[in-house]
C-alpha cells in the first residue's frame, strides 16, 4: 500500500471517526428520505420552488449513500481502501454533490428573493418547467467541474490525514495547471455562490420588513410569518456556510503552505472534513420544523401508503388564523400574495 493512503491518525481516532460517520450517514439518509417521501405524497401539489428542496434532499442523500460507506470502511480499516481508482471515484462524487448542493442553495436564495414581493408589487411567479431546466443546468455544471481533473485540468488526491480524497489542494503553486484550476474552482463554485446566498437572504429580510411595515391592520399576525420565513432562510445559509468554512480554511492553508504541509497535525485536517459532512443532516430537520403540516402527514397512520391519498391533517390553529388574517388584508395590499407564495415553498 502506498504511504499516501495510510492513515496518519491513531487507530482509536480512526475508530471514533468511523462511528461519527456512521451516525451522520444514518441521520442524513433517514432525514432526507423522509423529506422525499413527504414530497412524493403530495407531488401533484408541489410548487415550483419546492423542487429545489427536493433536489437538495437528493443531493444530500446521494452524498451519504455514495461516499460515506467508503469513508467508514477506510476509517475502521485504518487505511484508505481501493487505491487510486477509489480515490478518483470519491473525489468525483464529492465534487458533483458539493457543487450541486451549494449551487442549489444559492439558487433557492435567488428564487425566494424573486418570489418575495415588495409591496405594493407582487413577486415573480415560477413554473415547474423553468425550475426543472435550472436544476438540470446545475447538475451539468457540477458534472463538468468534476470531470475537468480527469481531463487534465487539476487533479484529485488524498486528504492529509489519509482517509478521504478530494481536490489536491496542496498542488497549488506546483504548476500553472493546478493553480488556475483551484483558483477558478474557488471563485466560481465557492465564493460567488456564498455571496449570492448572503445578499439574497439579506434582501429577503429587507423585503419582508418593508411588507410588515406596510400593513396597518394590527390584527394581522404578519410579524410571526416574517420571523419564521426569515429564520429558516438564515438557518439554511448559516448552517451550510458554517459547516464548510473550516474545511475551506484548512484547504486554503494547504494551498499557500504546501511546503509546510507536514507541520499540520493530521487531526487538524480531519476535524473540518468531518464537520463538513454534517451539512447533509441539517436541512431535513429545518424542513420539518418550519413545515409542521408535512411533519404531521408523516405521522399519519397511512403516511407510507402511496396507493391511497391520506386524509388531510388539521393545520395548527395559529397557522389558520394567519391565513384568515391574510385574506382580510388582501383588499388593502398584495402582501397576502407575498405570504402565500413564500410560505408554500417551504
Amino acid at each position: 500500500m502506498e504511504d499516501k493512503y495510510r492513515s496518519k491518525l491513531s487507530p482509536t481516532t480512526d475508530f471514533w471517526a468511523g462511528i461519527y460517520l456512521v451516525v451522520i450517514a444514518l441521520l442524513s439518509i433517514l432525514g432526507n428520505a423522509l423529506v422525499l417521501i413527504s414530497f412524493a405524497r403530495r407531488h401533484s401539489q408541489l410548487k415550483a420552488p419546492e423542487l429545489l428542496t427536493v433536489n437538495l434532499a437528493i443531493t444530500d442523500m446521494g452524498m451519504a449513500i455514495s461516499m460515506y460507506p467508503l469513508s467508514i470502511a477506510s476509517a475502521f480499516n485504518h487505511a484508505w481502501m481501493g487505491g487510486d481508482a477509489a480515490c478518483l471515484y470519491y473525489g468525483l462524487m464529492g465534487m458533483i454533490f458539493s457543487i450541486t448542493s451549494i449551487m442549489t442553495i444559492s439558487l433557492m436564495g435567488v428564487v425566494r428573493y424573486l418570489v418575495t414581493g415588495s409591496p405594493p408589487k407582487r413577486g415573480v411567479t415560477f413554473h415547474r418547467q423553468s425550475v426543472f431546466i435550472v436544476i438540470t443546468v446545475i447538475w451539468l455544471y457540477a458534472g463538468l467541474w468534476a470531470l475537468l481533473p480527469l481531463l487534465g485540468w487539476g487533479s484529485y488526491g488524498p486528504e492529509p490525514f489519509g482517509l478521504a480524497c478530494s481536490i489536491d489542494w496542496a498542488s497549488y503553486g506546483e504548476s500553472l495547471n493546478n493553480s488556475t484550476f483551484i483558483m477558478s474552482l474557488s471563485i466560481l463554485c465557492t465564493f460567488l455562490p456564498c455571496l449570492v446566498i448572503v445578499f439574497t437572504y439579506f434582501g429577503i429580510a429587507w423585503k419582508l420588513h418593508r411588507a410588515y411595515q406596510s400593513i396597518q391592520n394590527q390584527d394581522f399576525q404578519y410579524g410571526n410569518i416574517e420571523k419564521r420565513i426569515t429564520l429558516m432562510a438564515v438557518l439554511i445559509s448559516v448552517g451550510f456556510i458554517t459547516a464548510w468554512t473550516p474545511y475551506v480554511a484548512v484547504s486554503f492553508w494547504s494551498m499557500f503552505h504546501s511546503q509546510q504541509q507536514d507541520r499540520m497535525a493530521p487531526l487538524v485536517s480531519l476535524l473540518p472534513c468531518l464537520f463538513a459532512k454534517s451539512s447533509t443532516t441539517y436541512n431535513p430537520f429545518l424542513y420539518f420544523i418550519f413545515r409542521p403540516t408535512s411533519r404531521n402527514n408523516l405521522l399519519h397512520p397511512h403516511s407510507f401508503c402511496f396507493c391511497c391519498p391520506s386524509s388531510p391533517v388539521e393545520e395548527p390553529k395559529n397557522e389558520i388564523k394567519m391565513t384568515n388574517s391574510s385574506e382580510r388584508v388582501d383588499s388593502i395590499s398584495h402582501t397576502a400574495a407575498l405570504h402565500g407564495q413564500n410560505h408554500s415553498e417551504y
